[in-house]
């Protein structure tokens, strides 16, 4: 078999499957952005997110994921991906990312959805946290809308990271780091799937894009050098020189003649809008 051809394809129907498990997501997401303020555990947050999935009658495909023990990822400032949610307070100006997914089971089968956003506590903090937000949100958006303008192979989402990277490093003067050692997925039947979706550009060619194709494209970047150890917890991925991180993700549907950001409330219409771009939805039967 041919690595392209393991590119799972799916059909309108699975890919609206898709769509509610995407719509959770961003249902976990609104509450979380609600709930994190100074004073709040992180372990209070990951409650938020389980009752907002209980709700849904959804499924968290986080929690008990090769042990995971809980429903999000929670991520604070030199920390990357992984973090557990714990005891830890936070604070006014900490850089909080928050992963996390949620499935529906339709025609027997999971169907996934995953997402990250990245934010500052009460909405002041060090300039530096400020923009490394900004990057990675923009390197995301960046690769969506190059997917929505018809790009043939995968290659483009981690070219358009480094085109950001680069344009925002001189912008800023100042280092941005792109980490590597994680890369989003395919997505469908199981949280992850083939192929890998690089951060970064690759030589050769990688998966040629065909609509039915879902991927998860999640940028993460940091404010200094891209190397990273894991905790003793076996999970939490921090920066070695403890510099800030941040991490942006949606899962995204190649659709004919654009595409669909599946875990975004709005398909993804205030990303493309402004390059006068609208998502591809199923239409209507």
């Amino acid at each position: 078999m041919r690595y392209r051809d393991k590119v799972k394809i799916k059909t309108p129907t699975q890919i609206g499957y898709m769509r509610e498990a995407g719509l959770i997501v961003a249902d976990i997401h609104a509450a979380l952005r609600e709930a994190c303020v100074p004073g709040i555990t992180t372990k209070e947050l990951d409650q938020v997110s389980a009752r907002v999935i209980a709700d849904s009658n959804g499924h968290s495909n986080f929690l008990g994921y090769h042990g995971f023990p809980a429903t999000v990822c929670i991520s604070v400032n030199d920390e990357i991906v992984h973090g557990i949610p714990g005891e830890r307070v936070l604070e006014t100006g900490d850089l909080v990312t928050f992963d996390c997914g949620a499935y529906v089971v339709r025609e027997g089968k999971q169907w996934h959805g995953d997402a990250a956003f990245t934010m500052i506590v009460g909405g002041e903090g060090r300039e530096t946290a400020h923009r490394i937000d900004e990057v990675t949100k923009t390197a995301l958006h960046n690769a969506i809308v190059n997917l929505a303008e018809g790009a043939d192979r995968l290659n483009i989402v981690g070219d358009s990271v480094e085109e950001v990277v680069a344009h925002y490093s001189e912008q800023f003067e100042m280092p941005i780091g792109i980490v590597e050692d994680f890369v989003g997925h395919g997505i469908g039947n199981a949280m992850h799937e083939e192929p890998d979706v690089y951060n970064y550009s690759v030589r050769g060619k990688l998966t040629k894009l065909r609509p039915g194709m879902v991927f998860a494209i999640e940028p993460m970047l940091t404010s200094g050098s891209a190397a990273n150890q894991v905790d003793a917890d076996e999970w939490t991925v921090r920066t070695v020189d403890g510099s800030l991180a941040a991490q942006w993700e949606h899962t995204v549907a190649i659709m004919p003649g654009g595409v669909w950001v599946l875990t975004a409330r709005d398909g993804g219409e205030e990303i493309l809008s402004p390059y006068g771009l609208k998502p591809v939805t199923i239409p209507a039967q």
